[in-house]
């Protein structure tokens, strides 16, 4: 059962109250570094900083509503080499915790000498639109929270944040918690393990209660859940068929950008950037002749069916893929469509537990029954 506790939010505002909380914990030594997104000078970005001077932490914002980059990437580099005793605090949205869980479960990464901090996510901007609005206002953040905190939706969220289904932490130490809560009087901290209770002891925090969340996190839930049936249905209709999933695809230019930004595409090697792509100009012109005409490039729906048969069943639907791309190809809808299929066969919520065994890799005699299988 969680163990709650409240961070008071004075008059210096909800921003005050969270940095002073990251900073107690380098002081009290209970990490030895923080990665916490940090604004920029300028106000325009913030981007994940690892952060080992408490002074530092006065430009923390984990609640900025942005996310240039899934974190649990980051988390994996650091990790999954290390052998270091030092002890890592990581400032986490939802689906980069459930993106971390997916990398634990292939090996790409690992929780040793690890504080998990989880933050309720009212969803985040593009990057560009952060950008320009966080250059236009200046207490951008503290605004949004406001609105959110009134149930109002944000019609310049990125698609994949307004159709999420999570936008609550799982297995983290320690949850922010922003639903529910006035956050114009207080934070909840919602302690889930040993090490957050510890947090909770060390830094003396109030004693809290979480009345009305449960409620408004199932109000908030409702509202996306319909949003998602909305984009599934229209989007399903788009591409049925191959020549509607084909003209769909038609302005990728296999840049790859979205396996690269795609936090659980971890291959070291992908097959589709190896040699076994490269032709001599004889073989497309072989092609051209032959079937009398050949798109370019080539490979396109190839290479996003290959990525969606190799990672789909561990998609969390951050949306960092069809952020990433050139040409606005729809990968997030792409493979939220095929996702949301595929996970309710096999019963399996990405990040829902470090324990649960990918479907793929157990097998159970009784499954998929019911497909003749």
């Amino acid at each position: 059962m969680a163990k709650n506790a409240t961070l008071p939010v004075g008059e210096s505002g909800i921003l005050k109250a969270i940095r002073d909380f990251l900073t107690g914990l380098l002081q009290k030594g209970l990490v030895d570094a923080l990665l916490v997104p940090l604004e920029l000078p300028g106000g325009g970005n913030v981007v994940p900083t690892m952060v080992s001077d408490a002074g530092k932490l006065g430009a923390a914002n984990p609640l900025a509503p942005v996310m240039p980059v899934n974190s649990a990437r980051l988390v994996s580099d650091i990790t999954i080499l290390s052998q270091s005793p030092k002890r890592l605090g990581v400032v986490l949205r939802p689906c980069e915790l459930r993106a971390l869980v997916e990398l634990v479960k292939l090996k790409q990464a690992n929780l040793d000498n690890l504080l998990l901090i989880g933050v309720d996510c009212p969803g985040t901007y593009s990057i560009d639109d952060y950008g320009r609005l966080a250059r236009e206002n200046k207490s951008l953040t503290t605004d949004f929270l406001s609105r959110f905190g009134k149930g109002e939706e944000d019609p310049l969220l990125r698609k994949a944040c307004q159709v999420c289904d999570y936008p609550v932490p799982m297995n983290a130490d320690l949850t922010l918690g922003l639903v529910g809560v006035d956050l114009d009087k207080e934070v909840l901290v919602q302690s889930h393990t040993e090490q957050g209770d510890r947090v909770i002891s060390e830094l003396e925090l109030e004693t809290g209660k979480d009345a009305g969340r449960e409620a408004a996190i199932n109000k908030l839930l409702s509202r996306r859940a319909e949003k998602r049936q909305q984009l599934i249905q229209h989007f399903q209709e788009e591409v049925k068929g191959l020549e509607n999933l084909m003209a769909t695809l038609a302005s990728c230019i296999n840049c790859h950008n979205c396996k690269t930004a795609c936090p659980v595409c971890y291959c070291k090697e992908c097959f589709f950037d190896s040699s076994v792509f490269e032709f001599e100009a004889e073989k497309y012109l072989a092609w051209a002749e032959r079937r009398g005409a050949i798109r370019m490039p080539t490979d396109t729906l190839l290479f996003h069916l290959t990525r969606l048969n190799h990672m789909v069943i561990s998609c969390v639907g951050c949306g960092m893929c069809s952020e990433a791309c050139p040409n606005d190809v729809p990968v997030f809808e792409i493979f939220r469509l095929v996702a949301e299929k595929v996970q309710k066969m096999f019963d399996y919520v990405p990040g829902r537990s470090p324990d649960e065994e990918l479907p793929l890799t157990a097998f159970r005699e009784a499954e998929l029954t019911d497909l003749g299988m």
